[in-house]
């Protein structure tokens, strides 16, 4: 057993040096041959706090609402198990027997009324403390398609390691990982996604892997994470779970039908089906105890095969028990199928009554046997008390760099940089040079100065609505591992687009101020950009507030088209004469105030009024932007936060 000492003190010690037997680099530049490699890995084996994870009658429901009536739905039966430290726990069972359910329930990402039963580790009910002691690798590669691999792993290290490691030590803790687990021939390679071209799919769960393992994890929960891979890669990926747990580690997994090979790196297994649990225990005797209640497989088959095939309660190529042959013969000859075999429920229900008389007591007794624990390491997974890996301010910092990184390219396509400059250019030549002195010229000039407030305010707003949206899955899991604080993550994610916003209005500007003639003045010219940019984040703000939300693209965008639609209808040029009982609408249109201080900002000078619009100081207007910036972004805060709130009830 491990010491007390040695536990509370795991947290800091720095990876132990690789010995001479570890993974040697490979030279041979064909990414499947480097995805065949089988030989052992050597993780480090640096102490972790063991934790035994118990789980008995575990019950989910889910209530499903229709038009006139709500529905109950069950998707676990009381399901028992346990798995120790050094152990991997397979779930199997066919697509719908709740093997995603019951790995979210024990990973503690499904808190619900509807949950009953107990689960437990160590002795002790889920806390936040076991947030920063779980790893939890979902079935989709959740990951920054336009980081590197080393960036990935490096980032997570920096907001998942403990406050007491420096930067330095956590780099290097992300460096020794990427080596551990083979990367070291694509860290500087982008993750890649669906328009980007980046790693192989074995590549990209191995730093989904790498994103859970990098903070020593005294349990690791993977959601199918063989999904997708050749049998070779899936091979190497599953020995990687058999070593992580030789270090003391206890690892759960979903496998949906894994190979032989696969099969027989399994410690324990659970076999789902339709809910129920049809076998718990030692993966290695699960033949052996299917064969003594009479279903034993008639031709040589892949062991998983066999399971699954009873779990959908198939008996083609098995052999029917005595006394289920007996049972459907007493029965009407409807009952059963066309090749004289029982139906599916009749051999679920058989499967799991055989269960429950002969081995479901036997396994509840041996969950009561007392665990090699002292009090003091079980009360330390009871603690209530959050464990950050970085400072707020650290959060924020690593955040917006990681913000900038990841979005300016996006910002700075060819594709956005052409729309902006073509528009810009188009406008120039349709007002070259115009002429400010004549009233017509005026005209004009407000013309483009509207379309100006209209373009910066309509391009920003569709632009955000899919920042939350989007990135909704990666907010949800780095939260649930309680990565950041939410106000930290927020306020990164507002921020670190201020810089790239700016770039493409000046572009625009410099282009069409100077093109159609309009105040060739400094102070005018930046006073100018300042009113764009204060538009852009006021337009900005509208859209993370719709998009936080709705949290819906297709809802958002219609939304976004009919407010936008709204504002610039209300913003002072189309209609002069708005009727007083919808007249206040304007006051919250950015587009009017936007265009009211740029034509201040060009005519202040020349006349006291233009269009009907006081050419004064502008204080209200700019007052106005600069609480709608605040404003609908701290409504987008209020939703997420909501969202959050919804997600950990």
């Amino acid at each position: 057993m491990v010491t007390a000492s040695l536990i509370f003190t795991f947290s800091v010690l720095p990876f132990l040096q690789k010995s001479s037997s570890s993974m040697s680099r490979v030279t041979n530049n064909n990414a499947e041959d480097v995805e065949a490699r089988t030989c052992k890995m050597k993780f480090q084996t640096e102490p972790t706090l063991p934790i035994y994870l118990k789980f008995t009658d575990v019950t989910y429901k889910v209530i499903i609402k229709g038009m006139t009536s709500c529905e109950e739905r069950d998707i676990l039966n009381g399901i028992t198990g346990a798995v120790n430290p050094g152990e991997v726990l397979a779930l199997m069972g066919p697509s719908g027997s709740g093997k995603t359910t019951l790995l979210n329930l024990l990973g503690g990402r499904l808190i619900q009324s509807t949950v009953s039963g107990s689960i437990t580790y160590n002795d002790q009910p889920y806390s936040k403390f076991l947030k920063s002691r779980i790893g939890f690798v979902t079935q989709d590669d959740v990951l920054f398609p336009h980081l590197t691999v080393k960036e990935t792993l490096t980032y997570a290290a920096r907001l998942r390691l403990p406050k007491v490691l420096t930067r330095q030590q956590k780099e290097k803790r992300a460096v020794d990982v990427i080596y551990e687990l083979g990367l070291e021939r694509c860290q500087d390679t982008m993750i890649g996604g669906s328009f980007v071209r980046g790693v192989s799919g074995g590549e990209r769960k191995r730093v989904c892997i790498g994103n859970e393992i990098i903070i020593n994890p005294s349990l690791l929960f993977l959601d199918e994470p063989t999904s997708g891979l050749d049998s070779t890669t899936a091979l190497r990926t599953i020995q990687t779970l058999q070593d992580i747990a030789e270090v003391g580690k206890t690892v759960i997994t979903t496998i949906h039908q894994p190979s032989s090979r696969l099969f027989h790196k399994f410690d324990k297994l659970i076999l789902l089906g339709k809910g129920s649990l049809l076998y718990f225990g030692k993966a290695s005797e699960a033949i052996v105890y299917f064969s003594s209640i009479g279903c034993s497989p008639l031709i040589a088959m892949n062991p998983a095969e066999f399971l699954l095939d009873l779990a959908n309660g198939n008996l083609t190529d098995i052999s029917v028990p005595s006394e289920l042959e007996d049972k459907v013969q007493m029965e009407n000859s409807e009952t059963e199928t066309g090749n004289g075999k029982p139906p599916p429920a009749v051999v679920h229900e058989y499967l799991v009554e055989a269960y429950e008389s002969r081995v479901a007591d036997t396994e509840k007794k041996k969950l009561m046997a007392p665990l090699p624990l002292d009090e003091e390491l079980k009360s330390k997974v009871s603690s209530s008390k959050r464990q950050w890996g970085a400072s707020w301010w650290q959060q924020y910092c690593i955040l917006f760099c990681r913000g900038i990184k990841e979005r300016k390219h996006d910002y700075f396509s060819w594709l956005r940089i052409t729309q902006v400059l073509s528009t810009a250019i188009i406008l120039g030549l349709l007002w070259w040079q115009s002429d400010s002195k004549t009233i017509r010229g005026r005209q004009d000039q407000a013309g483009l100065l509207f379309f100006i407030a209209v373009f910066w305010g309509f391009f920003p707003v569709f632009t955000a609505i899919f920042t939350f949206p989007q990135e909704r899955a990666m907010l949800g899991k780095e939260r649930a591992a309680d990565m950041y604080r939410l106000s930290a993550y927020f306020l990164a994610r507002t921020t670190s687009d201020l810089p790239l916003d700016l770039i493409l209005p000046v572009l625009f500007l410099l282009v069409v101020y100077f093109m159609a003639g309009l105040k060739l003045s400094a102070s005018h010219f930046f006073l100018s950009m300042l009113t764009v940019f204060l538009c852009i984040v006021a337009a900005q703000g509208l859209g993370l507030a719709i998009g936080a939300t709705l949290m819906d693209l297709k809802r958002a965008t219609t939304l976004a088209s009919v407010t936008v639609m709204t504002f610039m209808l209300a913003g002072g040029y189309f209609v002069k004469k708005v009727p007083v009982f919808i007249s206040w609408i304007r006051y919250m249109s950015f587009n009017y105030h936007t265009y009211k201080l740029l034509l201040k900002v060009q005519y202040q000078d020349i006349m006291p009024t233009v269009n009907g619009i006081k050419t004064d100081s502008g204080l209200k207007e700019v007052g106005a932007l600069v609480a709608m910036i605040f404003g609908y972004r701290f409504l987008a805060y209020l939703s997420l936060r909501k969202m959050q709130l919804h997600c950990e009830a």
